[in-house]
């Protein structure tokens, strides 16, 4: 029950209808038996300065970040995370020290960490817009042995590539046109899809590789969520690969900034059959 002492985080984006956290954090806070409330705010772009002062002064706790307030949202804040920095977004706001951090990235890492490391590993990954930044870096802190972008505007690819290698976090990243994909992809240990290809309600599209282009050992990440098994996901399982579901990376983006929140574990079990349930799965 929400009363005098309760701490509220939430979401701040415009739209918000469409999120699933609410139902995933609030069911984390009462797991864990923590008198938190989980909100999303409907916030216009001009209305963000007065939304972030807003918040800070009503003694909100969290927000995370979503459309289209990423980019704008890091001026009003005090401190930013190193790497959310680097990606020059962020998607999570801690209000104790006004700082922004960006979840994003960590959330794709630790969803391919339940199947393979990333270390040492040889990755494609699909589109160079901002999931594919922010999923970059956080890939480029692990140590993989190489990081092949790729993209239909081979400026965009070629842009972020340079951002990553000028982070000094490694210098084994390059960038190609998404067409070459098919060559990439023979030699790689993860496939990494950032594009939105396949996401609803475009669900028959066409996959970036086909089935016969992969192989048995490749792992391939979809981070569309909706549906949960894409065409891209349904090509990895004809061709033997493992298929890492969108659906972990929310989730595990959500657990990371509810940890940044509350300073507790995440139940990240609880949050992810919450989170099946609220996408019918």
């Amino acid at each position: 029950m929400i009363n005098g002492s309760t701490k509220i985080v939430g979401l701040i984006g415009h739209p918000v209808e469409h999120s699933f956290s609410p139902p995933m954090h609030n069911a984390a806070f009462e797991e864990l038996g923590l008198d938190y409330a989980y909100v999303p705010f409907n916030v216009c772009p001009e209305n963000l300065k007065s939304a972030i002062l807003g918040a800070k002064s009503l003694n909100i706790k969290g927000f995370n970040v979503t459309i289209p307030h990423k980019i704008n949202v890091m001026k009003y804040l005090d401190k930013l995370d190193p790497i959310a920095k680097l990606i020059g977004a962020v998607n999570t706001i801690d209000f104790k020290e006004m700082k922004g951090y960006n979840t994003d990235g960590i959330g794709c890492i630790k969803a391919i960490g339940e199947v393979t490391s990333i270390k040492d590993k040889n990755i494609v990954v699909a589109g160079a817009g901002g999931a594919s930044r922010a999923i970059s870096f956080y890939l480029a802190r692990e140590n993989p042995q190489s990081i092949h972008i790729l993209n239909r505007d081979i400026n965009k690819a070629k842009s972020l590539a340079e951002d990553v290698k000028n982070s000094k976090l490694t210098d084994n990243v390059d960038f190609d046109s998404i067409d070459k994909i098919v060559g990439y992809v023979s030699d790689a240990d993860i496939l990494i899809d950032t594009t939105p290809v396949g996401m609803s309600p475009h669900v028959n599209d066409e996959a970036i590789v086909k089935a016969e282009d992969m192989h048995s050992d490749l792992v391939v990440n979809d981070i569309v969520y909706n549906p949960n098994e894409t065409v891209l996901l349904s090509e990895a399982i004809k061709a033997g690969a493992t298929p890492v579901y969108g659906i972990k990376m929310l989730l595990y983006q959500g657990a990371e900034s509810f940890e940044i929140w509350t300073g507790e574990k995440a139940p990240v079990d609880v949050m992810e059959k919450t989170l099946r349930k609220t996408l019918d799965l």
